[in-house]
């Protein structure tokens, strides 16, 4: 069958959807990219948040037509809204033949074998498995940089967030299997490899009886042909002094860390059910810079958190002044069905959440474009992710640069260089998020 793949939200997600890829490359099905001649359409969805549930049920709408249309046979929904509205889907959407949920991503075979024969299937695991197959990840993110998950699932159970519902309790995938998939990365070309899970940072608690990360990214380390180790989704409470210690020595682990706090307010923080103060943030990011000077720290903030006061707000924005985060994200807050906090009292109103947002992003702004001015004169190691032939630059990433949340640096080369390469570039200029540079030379080993 020829096949094609819609896969939305977050990059753990994209990891599901590249090994579900490969299950059907192993059963000699054929991928396509071209909507006219699939035979068969997979949309593996996100659920997180209210733009993001739209989104899943506009392209599940979109793919919908194409069984009217075009060659389309099946359509199958898979990912977090299958999990979360299993019955729905199917009862009010007629188009769609299968309903796949988080855990059984690994039946995608069996599911389409199923539905050619004119059932109409609903596949679901128990929310707490970890489905693990043995199989190549079919690669859709470039050839030289992917993500490596490492976990699945969380206990933080945070008051805003539906995950634990949708993706069960922490499972840590075992060494041996992160490990085999390291491996079959860089085998594959890949010299990047940016590790994902709900959180990063409990990895192998669930197995070993206490948190293994460090042990973890020192295997990684040894894997051959990787050259750059990014860590994300570190939550603040679990990084230790032995984890600072590890990304300070391992010369293939980036001085970069993304951790997400969500919010500096004492009070927010405890309605949010997140495990810090504010005391605790700053210390545990002072530590942090103390001992890895050049680090880059990425965050995530929510604005409008019912119960947030301006008072509240202010103290967050004293916050990012204070810190000056070299990467951040603000998202207003989404009440979520099913949550505690969408039956908290004092909701806050749309505008204002904007407002707040808005604001938020406008001091990050001038606080990121101090940033990028302190990089001019220095060399730094870039991976080319491209071209732009029209203005005869190329483009690429620093190690202060997570994949498509953070900035580029646009590099002028005299000679020809390939994507996934190397090269030391000479930064030049600096705007609020981007570089510019010029090589010096191609790296070598």
């Amino acid at each position: 069958m020829k096949i094609l793949f819609v896969s939305l939200g977050c990059d753990k997600n994209l990891v599901d959807s590249e090994v579900m890829l490969g299950l059907l490359r192993d059963r000699h099905h054929v991928i396509t990219n071209d909507e006219a001649e699939a035979e068969v359409i997979v949309v593996n969805t996100c659920s997180f948040i209210h733009d993001a549930r739209e989104e899943s049920i506009q392209t599940i709408l979109e793919m919908a037509e194409l069984k009217k249309s075009g060659q389309c046979r099946l359509l199958i929904v898979t990912g977090c809204l299958a999990e979360k509205y299993k019955d729905e889907i199917l009862e009010e959407l007629p188009e769609v033949d299968a309903v796949v949920g988080t855990t059984a991503y690994d039946r995608i075979c069996d599911v389409i074998d199923r539905s050619l024969e004119g059932e109409r299937v609903q596949s679901f695991e128990s929310i707490d498995r970890l489905p693990l197959v043995n199989t190549r990840r079919v690669l859709t993110t470039g050839g030289y940089s992917s993500y490596l998950k490492i976990g699945e699932g969380c206990d933080k159970h945070c008051t805003y967030c539906i995950i634990p519902k949708l993706r069960g309790n922490y499972r840590s995938v075992p060494l041996e299997n992160v490990l085999k998939d390291a491996r079959q990365l860089a085998e594959s070309g890949v010299t990047e490899i940016n590790i994902v899970a709900q959180e990063t940072t409990t990895w192998g608690k669930d197995i070993y009886g206490e948190k293994r990360l460090p042990m973890l990214l020192k295997e990684l380390c040894k894997v051959e042909g990787i050259r750059w180790i990014r860590l994300l989704y570190c939550y603040p409470e679990e990084i230790t002094d032995e984890l600072i210690q590890v990304i300070k020595e391992e010369p293939k682990i980036c001085h970069y860390l993304d951790m997400p706090i969500q919010h500096s307010s004492d009070a927010i923080l405890k309605r949010m059910g997140r495990r810090t103060s504010r005391q605790e943030l700053e210390d545990i990011i002072g530590k942090l810079r103390r001992e890895i000077p050049d680090i880059a720290l990425r965050t995530t903030l929510i604005t409008g958190f019912p119960g947030e006061t301006e008072e509240d707000h202010e103290n967050l924005k004293s916050f990012v002044e204070t810190m000056g985060f070299d990467r951040l994200g603000v998202f207003t807050y989404s009440p979520e069905e099913g949550t505690p906090a969408e039956r908290m009292p004092d909701q806050v109103p749309e505008e204002v959440k904007e407002e707040r947002r808005d604001e938020l992003m406008l001091l990050q702004q001038q606080i990121s474009a101090e940033k990028t001015e302190q990089m001019v004169g220095k060399n730094l190691d870039v991976l080319v992710e491209g071209r732009i032939p029209e203005e005869g630059i190329y483009v690429g990433r620093t190690y202060r640069d997570a994949p498509e949340v953070d900035g580029y640096i646009f590099i002028n080369a005299e000679e020809e260089i390939i994507s996934g390469d190397f090269v030391t570039v000479k930064v030049t200029g600096a705007d609020e998020y981007d570089l510019t540079g010029d090589v010096i030379y191609e790296f070598t080993e």
